[in-house]
């Protein structure tokens, strides 16, 4: 299923040049580094987390009752996986190396979820997913210049159309009022990093190949990141 990394078991931000590559027909370069260039760690399990398809809808029903449409934004992040030697911890499961990996969240060995969440009422896109990426993959009340994540473009953009339908990437013709917004952005990782993930969570690194066309396993946002990522040319840096 990938790679476990644990302790224990739209356009707003979008870069002006970034834009005007795409207009110009151009492929935007994107940096992708080794895993060895990050650490992983864990920390005290975040509340909840037994959240039902069920309880996710009646959570949105309410929320759309006293806010309206809500937002959500999430991090696509990807790095590079290539082992040349040494043995691989027991933890590590491993299925391509030398491939771009994109991360995902796993909790309680049930769906996957990009990093990422629903924002605040009034809160921007950048400001929100800025928040929310440190709030799953950093030290909680550790504040430094690390947590401000570099957030690129907004790659895509997914519409629920009632409170528990699969999300699409347009609005359906007869969606009156959709009830969520869910937005997609490349995350652009420095040369290193630490990530400190709820020990109730599972940080997974799994191969594009992988979860391309996969969304019986995946989803369908998740599945269709190889194709927003088309664009990019990767610039795969190694040790």
């Amino acid at each position: 299923m990938g790679l476990e990394m644990t302790m224990d078991a739209a356009e707003e931000g979008a870069p002006a040049s970034a834009s005007a590559a795409v207009v110009a027909g151009e492929r935007v370069g994107v940096e992708i580094y080794p895993l060895s260039r990050y650490y992983f760690g864990a920390r005290d399990a975040a509340a909840g987390g037994r959240e039902t398809a069920g309880d996710r809808a009646l959570r949105l029903k309410a929320n759309f009752a006293a806010h309206g449409l809500r937002t959500s934004v999430h991090g696509v992040l990807l790095l590079r996986l290539f082992i040349t030697h040494g043995v691989l911890p027991v933890c590590l499961q491993v299925e391509l190396f030398d491939h771009p990996h994109v991360l995902l969240l796993q909790v309680r060995n049930s769906s996957f979820h990009l990093p990422g969440g629903r924002l605040r009422p009034g809160e921007q896109d950048v400001q929100g997913l800025n928040r929310k990426l440190s709030s799953k993959l950093s030290v909680v009340g550790h504040q430094d210049d690390e947590d401000e994540w570099q957030i690129g473009e907004c790659i895509g953009v997914w519409w629920r159309s009632e409170f528990d339908a699969v999300p699409f990437p347009y609005l359906l013709p007869n969606a009156r009022a959709p009830k969520e917004c869910i937005k997609l952005f490349l995350i652009k990782l420095p040369v290193s990093r630490q990530f400190v993930v709820p020990r109730n969570m599972k940080l997974l690194a799994v191969p594009l190949s992988q979860i391309h066309d996969n969304a019986q396993v995946y989803g369908p946002i998740i599945a269709g990141i190889p194709n927003l990522l088309s664009k990019f040319s990767f610039n795969i840096i190694s040790d």
